[in-house]
């Protein structure tokens, strides 16, 4: 994956269009199929749980399948961008020990995943308007840094390869 620059206002615009239809999608789909459940197959008890749940869980399926399906929209490209971002970024911090151990030791691509991390939770810190943890990325940022100075290398985001991740 590779860092791109997007529109911020573009991508809160289109984030908060997807978000407000999935729930209006699951307010109204889980309470069609319930009711409809509910119709078809009432119970004397009056308990309706079970049908409630199940609307709920059928509505969040075709929720999900539809957005997979529209993943290559025009209007969904930031939105999909950020989601991938979060997910390469998520894979990186669970490997962030192993890696800044193997970094510590000159390994260039350990190098260059953890500075894809950093410049990727930057931008979507950024994006989110989650500046409170900004400091405390600057200071990893100087410490990666010197760490790239000490064994001569121009740390690059975009040399940052996710095969990488699987030797540690």
């Amino acid at each position: 994956m590779q860092l791109i620059e997007i529109d911020k206002a573009r991508y809160r615009r289109h984030l908060n269009r997807v978000i407000a239809i999935c729930i209006l999608g699951l307010a109204v789909g889980s309470l069609t199929i319930s009711q409809m459940l509910i119709a078809l197959f009432p119970d004397d008890s009056g308990s309706h749980f079970h049908w409630n749940l199940l609307g709920v869980i059928v509505t969040c399926v075709l929720i999900g399948w539809q957005l997979n399906r529209l993943r290559t929209h025009e209007f969904m490209t930031e939105v999909v961008y950020v989601w991938d971002l979060k997910q390469a970024l998520n894979k990186i911090n669970r490997k962030m020990e192993k890696l800044k151990a193997g970094g510590w030791k000159g390994d260039i691509e350990a190098l260059n995943a953890i500075q894809f991390s950093y410049s990727g939770f930057r931008q979507l810190w950024q994006l989110d308007d989650n500046t409170i943890t900004m400091d405390e990325l600057v200071v990893h940022q100087a410490e990666l840094d010197s760490i790239a100075k000490q064994f001569n290398v121009v740390l690059r985001a975009e040399d940052y390869d996710n095969k990488v991740l699987e030797r540690y």
